[in-house]
């Protein structure tokens, strides 16, 4: 950044890219109405005889509140083959009495309790669940996912291809009407949403999510299952199923759906979990990608243009702060229009305008969002994006410049919602035996009166 500001100029670099992102951007959005038009001429054949048997992973850790309610439900999937493996990972609550239970009541769910001593983590739990699944398929789902009946029906024609190795369901937050938070997280979704149906419509480098993965047995063989070494198994997972030739798909008519945090902490925690696995994954497999045969150009030009999304955030953070401590350095009236600060914030402003637009495309698109709405909340997701997103690229940038790799894993909190209604609910209940003892309190009262 250094040389950048004193050898070349940072502000036309910076226009440029932010340039390709857009054509790109608007490239998939044209590719995604072609691809829209072609299937409304000429529908795509679906093969009912194409069933095969899915097992359906669901990885617990301290889930006892809520993995009954998602058990039960997967449960009433509408699907002939399946069966739900359910592992206890290493809980220190009543997890694996809950799933146990549901075995013995269930004869389609299995239940898995890994020793207090076993390898941390999401994947080493899917891997170990693998020992015992039987399925062509497997299907990855949270403690907290909730989906509709037809959801398998859905999802599974997508896998049929000989060149597909894996399917990925649209994430809706379940709880979106809760608070502002909860509101924003469900707006970045359907913008995900829109960035993954663009991918898939240019035969991308679509990406799996973790929740409502289907994945075939196959390609899971043949990139040697999950990484034990990431805390983003699903990203790790997508980018070594694309280096190896595997296409990934996209189906937003399947949804799966999840609680989303309610809170700020947890969520920051989570988020911080997600960038730097996306980081370290370009940084150890981007070379591997740019040399595999196996991988399709398209996937390795979108991969590349996806990056694009980590490098300019970090990119105009350090931009901002190099010419701030230029400013003062230098005793530059900072309101001059002189100042090469001004062309920064103008930039800011372009790249705020394009998240704001991106957002409100995807809620007018995909939740139907009347236009008033969508503009008050495509305003709303582009502040908590800001706030969210750009200050800790610079923390994790600088975490894994400076800091030995962990694996702290950050879990999300699950069953804050239920939990804030059950106190909810025992507060009313307390209310009312307090109303009610004063009721008979009045009552004997009168009586005494009338007597």
């Amino acid at each position: 950044m250094y040389v950048f500001q004193n050898h070349i100029d940072t502000t036309k670099g910076f226009v440029i890219l932010c340039a390709c992102m857009v054509v790109y951007g608007l490239y998939s959005i044209a590719a995604t109405q072609y691809q829209t038009r072609k299937q409304k001429k000429c529908p795509p054949v679906i093969n009912e005889k194409y069933k095969p048997f899915v097992s359906i992973l669901v990885p617990a850790h301290n889930e006892e509140g809520v993995i009954s309610n998602t058990v039960e439900n997967i449960l009433n999937i509408d699907y002939p083959n399946f069966e739900v493996i359910v592992i206890d990972d290493r809980s220190t609550d009543k997890t694996a009495d809950v799933i146990k239970n549901l075995a013995e009541k269930y004869e389609r769910v299995i239940a898995m309790v890994r020793n207090a001593d076993a390898f941390p983590g999401k994947s080493a739990v899917l891997n170990d669940a693998m020992n015992v699944a039987k399925g062509d398929a497997v299907l990855v789902f949270d403690a907290d996912a909730t989906v509709e009946p037809d959801f398998l029906n859905k999802l599974i024609p997508n896998l049929e291809p000989a060149d597909v190795g894996a399917v990925q369901a649209r994430k809706i937050i379940r709880n979106k009407d809760v608070n502002l938070l909860t509101r924003c997280q469900n707006n970045e979704y359907t913008m995900d949403t829109q960035l993954q149906v663009g991918r898939d419509a240019i035969k991308g480098a679509v990406e799996l999510r973790g929740n409502g993965e289907l994945i075939k047995r196959e390609a899971l063989e043949d990139i040697g299952g999950w990484n034990n070494e990431t805390i983003t198994d699903d990203l790790d997972m997508s980018t070594r199923l694309h280096i190896k030739g595997w296409d990934i798909r996209f189906c937003a008519e399947a949804c799966v759906y999840e609680e989303g945090i309610v809170y700020l902490f947890p969520l920051f925690r989570q988020r911080r979990r997600w960038l730097e696995g996306t980081i370290r994954r370009y940084l150890e497999y981007s070379w591997q990608a740019l040399c595999s045969k196996k991988m399709s150009l398209r996937a390795q030009f979108d991969m590349a243009m996806y990056i694009t999304e980590f490098i300019m955030p970090m990119w105009f953070m350090m931009e901002v702060t190099f010419r701030l401590i230029k400013l003062f350095a230098d005793k530059v009236d900072p309101f001059s229009l002189h100042n090469t600060l001004w062309s920064s914030l103008i930039v800011s402003a372009v790249v705020g305008l394009g998240f704001f637009m991106t957002i409100r495309y995807s809620l007018r698109k995909y939740d139907n969002k009347p236009r008033k709405e969508a503009f008050v909340q495509a305003f709303e997701t582009t502040i908590y994006m800001l706030i969210i997103w750009f200050p800790m690229e610079i923390f994790i940038c600088g975490k894994i410049l400076f800091c030995k790799k962990d694996m702290n894993w950050g879990k999300t909190a699950h069953g804050l919602v239920l939990e804030e209604k059950k106190k909810i609910k025992e507060r009313i209940t307390k209310e009312l035996q307090r109303l009610q003892a004063k009721i008979q309190e009045v009552q004997s009262k009168l009586q005494e009166v009338l007597k």
